[in-house]
């Protein structure tokens, strides 16, 4: 297993210097924004991506997911979403997947990781919702077979899937082996979740883990490791029962001010819980 850190933290940064910087904080892998101002497909050609390959092989550091969730480029955190009543803002959303996926492919990342839908549109059902997040997905899981990357959707308080009743009879329904899940352990938390409860029961689906604390009043907003209420010991000692052997990244874009330090004490912070657990972690 590979412990990244997501360059969505180093956003005062291109790419280039935030993947050095990240490497030389101790980090084996790294998450990539896909978007501005890091690696948004329509900005990058093929000399940009071959740049980045080469950078990542020379810092040996593993592309342990491409966060493909923001669109700032063209919108927000979460817009332009799957679950838009216009079709051209769901083609976007569709479009920026396919491309990741190729992207994907280039750099030897296993898996991209997606929005849950999006914000219910007002007037629009649960139901009718669902329906079109899971048509517009299925567009893009044959280029994921295609490519052999994983679309890992990843549940977020307040959208169209927060829990872990949301999230797992639509991925079980779907049944495809390039589609899985992205857990944040925060996100779980924030929606009123055991996270270590919630990996168990979605552990058939997890393809990769994202690593941030939250405080105890539950609110969704990213804290360094040790600064919050999540129990890391019971999470890691789950991962470690169930035999998870996928990746994860600390995501802690609140501090872009401040990404390497905060980088830094997540990582000093964890690294006992790691050892203590034996979660396998190359590294650490």
């Amino acid at each position: 297993m590979i412990f990244g850190y997501s360059t969505n933290a180093f956003v005062k940064y291109d790419v280039f210097t935030s993947v050095r910087k990240i490497a030389a904080l101790g980090f084996r892998g790294v998450e990539v924004m896909c978007d501005r101002p890091h690696l948004y497909p329509p900005d990058w050609g093929p000399a940009d991506r071959l740049r980045l390959k080469e950078l990542l092989d020379a810092e040996k550091l593993t592309p342990t997911n491409l966060n493909s969730f923001t669109l700032f480029a063209v919108g927000d955190t979460y817009l332009p979403s799957w679950i838009e009543p216009e079709a051209e803002r769901r083609e976007i959303r569709v479009r920026h997947t396919l491309d990741c996926l190729e992207i994907a492919r280039e750099i030897g990342c296993a898996n991209i990781s997606v929005p849950p839908g999006g914000p219910i549109p007002e007037g629009m059902s649960r139901g009718s919702a669902l329906s079109l997040f899971r048509r517009e997905l299925e567009r893009v899981l044959p280029k994921a077979e295609e490519t052999g990357v994983r679309v890992l959707v990843e549940p977020e308080p307040d959208l169209l899937m927060e829990r872990t009743s949301e999230i797992k009879p639509f991925v079980e329904e779907i049944q495809s082996p390039f589609l899985g899940v992205n857990f944040d352990i925060g996100h779980f938390f924030c929606a009123g979740e055991n996270p270590e409860e919630a990996f168990e029961e979605l552990f058939p689906w997890v393809g990769h883990v994202h690593v941030e604390d939250i405080a105890p009043t539950r609110i969704h907003n990213h804290l360094i490791c040790g600064k919050g209420a999540i129990d890391f010991r019971s999470v890691f000692s789950t991962m470690v029962r169930l035999g998870y052997r996928g990746h994860m990244s600390l995501e802690l874009y609140p501090y872009t001010d401040r990404p390497e330090a905060a980088g830094r004490e997540s990582l000093e912070y964890l690294m006992g819980i790691i050892s203590e657990t034996g979660l396998p972690v190359e590294g650490v």
